[in-house]
């Protein structure tokens, strides 16, 4: 076995979780990291080299006659070979595989030496080679032009663990034989643990070696949130979820989730599940007969699929209970919300604007004329006698009339008007872009109901109330605020208070008064 080479081509990796220090460093110090034999260096060295050829890797394996037999083999498989015509040169096999292929391949044998026996070993190759094989299947289908360095990316995307259990051995066993067979689960237990996951680790450790800073940083994304902008890193993403799903305990289960990341990604739909778990199912055996490792678990996979979309359906519909459930919560909570809303607005009694609310829109709408140009209107207005009511009637009575002028007045505004209660037998009405001739006919209006329409009855005597009134506009005073605005159109009601009620009058202007109404 060769050590680490000196030189460090971690440097050109951009991580998306640096590898801390302090783990670099126990990396480095531990005796038992994996590493390379010389024909695994020389063929990296080769990988690295501007033009590397079929002839170049082919010199360099057959140096080792016990891998150059595996290569060969491993081409004449079905899983490589499209012909009944059998390779028997390292050349020929090496081309047959492309470079890739036989990057990979070299690898696998490599590390895979001497540790076959080993069953964690076993469980990490495992699901790395189920991966390779649903990751080139992907990505023939998505992005064939990358199906090699797919490939190869997608078979070397756990070796970190392998670095982790060598140098972390009771951590890593300890955290491995716990946590579910999920590997975002895992990486998650792994950064809690040591501030990065296997995937950095990989990519760090496989730059180390000497691999080629591409391939280094797909080992370090393959783990990462999933890049719909580039499809070859997607292939390598989404291969591990479904090598997790065929591995699991709960196969059909894991296969759920699969089929959620499928419908998810745009182009995958193209691509059928089933095929893509058949291709698995054939091809696996002779990939992991070529490693020397024991048998893999084999499914059915027209039964898995048929429970998966079974257990997919009736999530979906527990899903669809659930959100039609929030939905209905969630609109219940905007009613009350706007029910509260609508109450901190409203004058109880009389179902007008309260003081508070015609307060701040008046300030809004009175800025918003300023900023446009527009005009505005107030009418004051305040029932005369209303204490005389009180005390010879009762509150009672009083409050009824409060409520029925409340409705009357209600009942003679306009959409865009807004009517509210000041406070006690006082009321405001605000009038967008009316000037102070329209406001006038607007009151006269008032007078004119309230002469016709009773606001009680006592023993079936109907009780008339008249009304003083006041009228300020925009445009006929220098206004600098809302506030001064109100305070001339009260100014003006109590003119009419003084002069002897149940009239109207208009801010600025002389003589505008009109002949008190009859009580």
């Amino acid at each position: 076995m060769r050590s680490i080479p000196v030189e460090d081509y971690s440097k050109g990796l951009v991580l998306s979780t640096e590898v801390p220090a302090f783990l670099i460093a126990d990396l480095l110090k531990c005796s038992n990291l994996p590493t390379l034999p010389t024909v695994a260096i020389k063929i990296l060295k080769i990988a690295r080299s501007d033009q590397p050829s079929v002839s170049d890797y082919a010199n360099a394996i057959e140096r080792d006659p016990a891998l150059t037999l595996r290569i060969i083999a491993l081409a004449n498989s079905a899983f490589f070979s499209r012909t009944p015509v059998k390779v028997h040169a390292c050349r020929e096999a090496t081309a047959r595989l492309g470079l890739d292929a036989t990057l990979a391949a070299v690898l696998s044998f490599s590390l895979l030496q001497n540790k076959a026996v080993d069953i964690h070993y076993q469980k990490v190759w495992m699901r790395s080679i189920i991966a390779s094989l649903a990751a080139r299947y992907l990505a023939v289908h998505i992005c064939p032009d990358s199906a090699g360095p797919v490939f190869t990316a997608a078979l070397l995307q756990d070796i970190g663990i392998l670095a982790l259990r060598a140098t972390y051995p009771s951590e890593i066993n300890k955290l491995y034989s716990t946590a579910t067979y999920n590997h975002r689960q895992l990486s998650a237990a792994e950064q809690e643990l040591f501030g990065c996951d296997h995937s950095q680790v990989g990519a760090w450790l496989a730059a180390k070696w000497g691999v080629p800073t591409p391939l280094a940083q797909r080992i370090c994304d393959s783990h990462g949130e999933y890049n719909i902008a580039s499809p070859d890193m997607l292939c390598i993403q989404l291969s591990g979820p479904i090598a997790d799903a065929w591995l699991s305990s709960h196969p059909a289960q894991a296969l759920v989730n699969v089929i959620r990341e499928f419908e998810a990604h745009e182009g995958a739909h193209t691509i059928s599940l089933r095929h893509l778990l058949e291709n698995i199912q054939q091809q696996l055996p002779a990939l992991v007969d070529m490693l020397q490792m024991a048998a893999p678990p084999m499914q059915d996979n027209e039964s898995l699929l048929a429970e998966a979309q079974q257990l997919l359906f009736h999530q979906t519909l527990l899903l669809n209970a659930r959100l039609d459930s929030q939905q209905a919560e969630l609109a219940s909570l905007h009613k009350r919300q706007d029910d509260l809303e609508e109450r901190s607005r409203t004058d109880t009694l009389t179902g007008l604007a309260n003081r508070a609310w015609l307060e701040e829109q008046l300030q809004k709408r009175f800025k918003l004329c300023q900023s446009q140009s527009r005009t505005m209107s107030v009418v004051f207005i305040d029932l005369d006698h209303f204490k005389k009511l009180n005390d010879q009637y009762g509150h009672q009575m009083g409050d009824a009339v409060l409520e029925k002028f409340g409705k009357t007045l209600q009942a003679l505004v306009r959409e865009g008007d807004l009517a509210g209660r000041w406070g006690g037998e006082e009321f405001l009405i605000i009038l967008p872009d009316e000037d102070a001739k329209a406001a006038h006919l607007f009151a006269q209006r008032i007078a004119q109901r309230l002469e016709k329409t009773p606001m009680a009855h006592d023993d079936q005597h109907p009780i008339h109330v008249s009304v003083s009134i006041g009228i300020a506009c925009l445009d006929d005073g220098g206004f600098g605020n809302a506030s001064e605005l109100i305070d001339a159109a009260d100014k003006s009601m109590y003119f009419i208070k003084r002069t002897g009620r149940g009239g109207i009058a208009v801010y600025g202007e002389r003589n505008s008064t009109d002949t008190p109404f009859e009580e």
